[in-house]
């Protein structure tokens, strides 16, 4: 591991151990991307995924948020995709525009998974760009604010590679579900095995917090969630830890989850191995902190369309939040219930940030 500057700033850390701390510490899921205009001149007309690899590029969009509101945003999150994983498997993975991600030759059938998939799949190989890019950045940052990792839900990335992109109805992934629910475990499985070790790896890059984004969990119910989503998140917080002590990493690294829209599922995600439950905007925060009763710190949720109101809106609804989650002195870092829109007015963004100083230090 490189030598890594000292951190100025620790509060997010310090918050997710669950101490007791000056303010809540923010930050902003998607907070290195298109709405900034600088992130345009960056990318000047280069591939998603091209930026993604090039350490000097990801490092760049990385800290373009920290730069824009200097002092305000208390970490930065690594520029790079959740399809990565699917695309260490052996999957082609493109990001077209105004479409969005684009698998061309998706997992349709289970005899599939022998015959498109990389049965050992060498993480330290396939995504050392990812790596390079985590240890460029955390370097340029130069100790400002924690530097963040994260990866996809096993769940999420077999919907992707299963429907070969978004989807509104799930057809193909709901077909492995119900028809094929032993390959559907198989590959779950496989998933998590890549995902363990990508988050170790980042962490040994220099990453110091990670998330993982279980983005579709909202589209199983209690008893699918139960099956096909939980026991692997269960696996990774679990493994993680141990694949941490296996690379003689004895520090805590914060670990969070994000299940989005899975309403039913908090307290069983409370008691699932991570230190911090992120929650979108169709929880109350009031009835989502008896819920969990300390066991865990809870990240978000203010709705991200607040952004686009005026103002007023966004301080009245941003004081709302903060009082609701308990004053943010402990047990709460403050974000969207979701990441950011690339037609946010940088502004309006910079406003909740503001206020978020504003109201936590009270």
């Amino acid at each position: 591991m490189p030598d890594f500057a000292p951190l100025k700033n620790d509060l997010i850390l310090r918050a997710a151990r669950g101490e007791k701390v000056e303010r809540p510490p923010v930050w902003v899921m998607r907070q290195a991307g298109r709405y900034l205009p600088q992130y345009h001149v960056v990318k000047a007309g280069n591939d998603f995924f091209a930026c993604c690899r090039n350490p000097e590029l990801a490092s760049a969009i990385t800290i373009q948020p920290i730069d824009h509101y200097d002092g305000y945003v208390d970490a930065a999150i690594i520029f790079s995709d959740i399809l990565v994983i699917p695309q260490a498997m052996g999957l082609k993975v493109d990001i077209l525009d105004k479409v969005g991600p684009h698998f061309p030759d998706p997992l349709r059938e289970p005899s599939e998974l022998e015959t498109k998939l990389t049965k050992e799949v060498d993480v330290l190989k396939e995504l050392d760009w990812a790596f390079k890019s985590i240890t460029e950045t955390r370097l340029k940052l130069n100790g400002r604010v924690p530097l963040l990792g994260f990866c996809g839900g096993p769940w999420t990335l077999m919907v992707y590679m299963i429907e070969g992109g978004g989807t509104k109805l799930f057809r193909y992934a709901k077909t492995w579900l119900y028809a094929h629910p032993e390959a559907s475990h198989e590959l779950l499985s496989r998933i998590t095995d890549v995902a363990v070790e990508f988050l170790a790896q980042q962490v040994v890059a220099g990453a110091q917090m990670l998330q993982v984004f279980e983005s579709w969990a909202g589209e199983l119910g209690p008893k699918e969630f139960k099956e096909f989503s939980l026991p692997y998140l269960r696996i990774i917080s679990s493994r993680f830890r141990k694949r941490l002590l296996e690379l003689g990493i004895t520090e805590h690294i914060p670990l969070t989850i994000f299940a989005k829209g899975a309403w039913y599922a908090l307290d069983w995600l409370a008691d699932s191995g991570y230190d911090v439950v992120s929650l979108d905007w169709l929880f109350d925060p009031k009835e989502a902190m008896k819920i969990t009763n300390g066991r865990v710190v809870l990240q978000g949720n203010l709705d991200p369309g607040t952004i686009y109101g005026s103002k007023e809106v966004i301080t009245k609804k941003t004081e709302e939040m903060i009082k609701d989650f308990g004053g943010g002195k402990q047990g709460y870092i403050v974000n969207l219930g979701h990441g950011t829109q690339p037609f946010f007015d940088p502004e309006n963004l910079g406003w909740f940030l503001k206020e978020v100083h504003r109201v936590g230090s009270a």
